[in-house]
């Protein structure tokens, strides 16, 4: 608890991922940027103004403990002073522990004079009850204590005994993800694979608690706490029609502009993409009228995707085909792995864990190569 209690005690970091600031982060790293490895989202209102890194750091795996901490921090200040400047975290990740490396990662450099805030894009999630650095005796006991008895959590609003994302608590877990973090703003916020609620409650009502919150998260932009928001999804978008947790961005989005206006802040979504689970491009499976990918539903709503498990857990980390080494052309499985990924038409940034120093140098040397080219990488969806 001592390192949650030095982390509280720091002033938050005003400001927000900026055109400015992006620009001059880029602008540090030539050879990136003539590789093509900073991009904008096309077509999404404000993201637009942004150069992002086409890979970033993912911090979900580890253990929670001070030595994970420790490694996390070191590969985040690594990253951060190398070329990647999207961070993505969740306040579940390793029980809190994973937001609070990133808020330290960011003191020693904003402190140094190294980086700026208006640098760097930071996305957080919350959705899952969160534990505080361990896991408690009575998983329980904490929860009643930290978020029922105080009035944040009716017990008959939580899905699964594990999620929720009512008004009051999501303005709790975004208050704690800012001590966390260390920062006045959190750039993009994630509603945490709100399709869990789908396992317990009918679809009008999980339109209605998703309405709800919503309308929170818009009076959380507007009072300065957050730019953006969207929804961190596993399965949602990347189901059959008919499936019942199956989301309809277009349906997301238009209860968005319901509760915001034509102006609303749902910018982002993020879903796997990887060469197990390709179905953000290749699966047809949103829209009503004519049935399209999440990627290109995405453009035409200007929402910016970002493609998490890029490596799957390691999983593509060897054994690929050898068609896909062909047409990648990088060395390893695992660069052409990550290359897959940040190539995809309209995928904004491919997120890669990385909880060492050693992960971020490796995966820098894909930032180096530039993007296959649409066509070549298109071949992968013919090859046999």
């Amino acid at each position: 608890m001592l390192a949650a209690a030095l982390l509280h005690c720091f002033s938050m970091f005003p400001g927000h991922a900026d055109r400015e600031g992006t620009e001059a982060y880029r602008a540090r790293f030539p050879r990136l940027r003539d590789a093509g490895h900073f991009r904008r989202a096309g077509h999404v209102p404000g993201v637009d103004q942004l150069w992002l890194s086409s890979i970033g750091v993912g911090t979900y795996l580890g253990e929670p403990d001070e030595a994970a901490d420790q490694d996390y921090t070191k590969a985040i200040i690594t990253a951060l002073r190398s070329g990647l400047n999207v961070l993505d975290t969740a306040i579940n990740y390793r029980h809190q522990r994973s937001e609070r490396t990133i808020g330290a990662a960011l003191k020693q450099l904003i402190d140094r004079g190294q980086l700026q805030r208006n640098q760097i894009l930071v996305s957080t999630k919350a959705g899952y009850l969160a534990f505080d650095e361990n896991l408690p005796p009575d998983p329980r006991a904490y929860i009643l204590e930290e978020y029922v008895e105080p009035g944040i959590l009716d017990p008959s609003q939580i899905a699964g005994g594990m999620h929720a994302m009512t008004p009051a608590y999501l303005e709790d877990q975004i208050g704690r993800s800012c001590r966390n973090l260390g920062l006045a703003t959190i750039d993009v916020f994630y509603l945490h694979n709100p399709e869990t609620q789908l396992s317990e409650v009918s679809r009008d009502l999980f339109r209605r608690r998703l309405s709800e919150a919503f309308a929170t998260l818009e009076r959380q932009v507007q009072a300065g706490k957050l730019c953006y928001y969207g929804l961190a999804t596993w399965n949602a978008f990347r189901l059959s029609p008919g499936s019942r947790d199956l989301l309809q961005l277009d349906e997301i989005a238009g209860l968005a502009e319901e509760v915001g206006g034509a102006q609303h802040h749902l910018r982002f979504v993020q879903l796997p993409f990887n060469l197990a689970m390709p179905e953000a491009y290749g699966f047809p499976n949103q829209g009503s009228e004519r049935r399209q990918s999440l990627l290109a539903a995405a453009s035409a709503l200007g929402i910016a995707v970002i493609g998490s498990a890029t490596l799957y857990q390691g999983r593509l980390t060897h054994g690929l085909p050898s068609f896909v080494r062909e047409r990648l052309g990088l060395t390893s499985d695992a660069d052409n792995a990550i290359q897959f990924s940040r190539s995809a038409p309209g995928l904004t940034t491919a997120l890669v864990g990385m909880g060492h120093e050693e992960h971020v140098v490796a995966n820098l040397r894909v930032a180096h190569a530039p993007p296959t080219p649409v066509g070549r990488w298109q071949e992968l969806f013919q090859a046999s």
